[in-house]
């Protein structure tokens, strides 16, 4: 049995009988997805919720790192040289963003990797072969957050929900709240945020608020990134999300701790994968869309 919790959505229907009518566009962004990278829970939701969704009538774009350890040639990516050759800026710097496409097997989905050679190309994650953390993980999921955005607006997509998935994704929200509020790409977009238990001691380097900032956005905006932590990223996520979600997993204290203290102001629930995983969260998508 999977299940689902959300305090405005219950009782959910058997998705067999649900009216699958809904067009809505949904832009997926995480750390992975299957086939091409599984380290965490993360690419299993990301490889099962989008179709769900896309088989209810839904309009799917998903959108990925390109990290270095996914096969180019085994999982047949190529570069869309039409998305490629933005710049994005991270903190005083400006790197290149390329966009990779390849399609799911199986599915009539195509998966987005965002990609730089100086963020996405060596041969690991988020750790290097001797287990140390990349000490600019944070200058990628800025890099990571704003591609993304930076890419849908190139592709003229207008998504109805964004769904961030993972802390590497949790400047997305606060992002459409501020810099792309008024860019008629994005200016319909809700945001959902979920959490998974994939927590990290590590404290990153340098003046992040510095490195994340864009336009209309100010110190205070980004003011629990200062703790430079794993926690920063989440909370920056949890503070702007339309609607916030935390996987079925066991959190630590310290992540139960600020999940409860960010409940009291607004939609929060919580996902287990059952057969109402997708009514639920066609629910929720088309709650927040009307």
């Amino acid at each position: 049995m999977l299940n689902f919790v959300h305090p405005k959505v219950l009782p959910f229907p058997n998705h067999t009988n649900f009216p699958l009518m809904s067009k809505l566009r949904i832009l997926y962004a995480a750390t992975e997805i299957n086939p091409f990278l599984q380290t965490t829970k993360v690419a299993e939701f990301l490889r099962m919720l989008p179709q769900g969704m896309q088989e209810m009538g839904m309009e799917i774009r998903i959108f990925v790192p390109r990290f270095g350890i996914i096969n180019e040639r085994k999982n047949r990516l190529h570069e869309v040289v039409r998305l490629s050759g933005i710049n994005i800026a991270v903190g005083e710097e400006e790197k290149p963003l390329i966009i990779k496409v390849a399609s799911i097997p199986n599915a009539k989905l195509q998966v987005y990797f965002i990609d730089n050679e100086d963020y996405f190309h060596r041969k690991s994650v988020l750790v290097d072969k001797n287990d140390k953390f990349h000490a600019d993980n944070d200058e990628r999921a800025i890099f990571f957050c704003k591609g993304v955005l930076e890419t849908v607006k190139k592709l003229g997509w207008a998504p109805d929900i964004v769904h961030c998935n993972d802390w590497m994704t949790g400047l997305i929200p606060m992002y459409l709240k501020t810099t792309y509020k008024k860019d008629p790409i994005f200016k319909d977009a809700k945001s959902v945020f979920t959490i998974y238990n994939n927590e990290f001691s590590h404290k990153f380097e340098g003046d992040i608020i510095e490195k994340a900032k864009m336009l209309d956005i100010d110190d205070e905006m980004l003011a629990a990134l200062k703790s430079a932590d794993f926690g920063g990223f989440i909370k920056v996520g949890m503070e702007y999300a339309d609607s916030v979600m935390k996987s079925d997993e066991d959190f630590s204290d310290n992540l139960n701790a600020m999940f409860t203290e960010y409940s009291q102001k607004k939609q929060f629930g919580q996902v287990s994968a059952d057969e109402n995983l997708l009514t639920s969260y066609y629910t929720l998508y088309n709650e927040l869309a009307s």
